[in-house]
């Protein structure tokens, strides 16, 4: 018997499917705005599909500014949804100093807690309480760092369903690992 998949599809083929917790779900659009903060005005507006994360084009745009409009940006302030790697290495790249709220993780009831893993820069692992080795895989659009072990170190493993080995890390200006979440 063959699975059947439902595919979504919008006469306008510019939109993006969004689907994200606490909005409507369906195609849209999505507009960007950038507010000066000294004089409250709108400096920018950018509109993408709906399916593209607020973070992607921020850099992009903010640089757009600083040409197009001769800015001098030394800060800015961010909502918790701008809070990626690409961001935060691309204002630190640029020298502007950046303030980004704080996502607020709730970790999933019954799973171990971070500080159960110990971080392994030298190698960008980490080590399972069980001293396993979980080796990175990739990077996510959220900025997510996938790591993962072979499953048959774990296969008969007792706490298996405790484990858990999507962690965000974020590199820090000390160049230490600080694990959000």
């Amino acid at each position: 018997m063959s699975e059947t998949k439902e595919i979504k599809a919008s006469t306008d083929p510019d939109s993006g499917y969004m689907f994200r917790g606490g909005k409507p779900e369906g195609f849209f659009y999505l507009d960007h705005r950038t507010v000066d903060l000294k004089y409250n005005l709108i400096t920018d507006v950018h509109v993408t599909p709906g399916n593209v994360h607020d973070s992607v084009p921020y850099l992009s745009r903010l640089d757009r500014q600083r040409e197009r409009l001769g800015f001098k940006v030394e800060a800015v302030a961010l909502d918790s949804g701008y809070l990626t790697t690409p961001i935060c290495q691309g204002l630190r790249k640029r020298k502007i100093f950046a303030v980004i709220a704080h996502r607020r993780f709730h970790p999933k009831q019954g799973l171990f807690a971070k500080w159960k893993f110990t971080y392994d820069a030298e190698s960008n692992s980490y080590i399972c309480t069980e001293k396993h080795r979980l080796t990175y895989r990739t990077t996510d659009r959220k900025g997510y760092r996938q790591y993962a072990l072979d499953p048959e170190h774990c296969k008969t493993r007792p706490m298996l369903a405790q484990c858990t080995v999507r962690r965000q890390v974020w590199l820090s200006t000390t160049t230490t690992f600080h694990m959000a979440g």
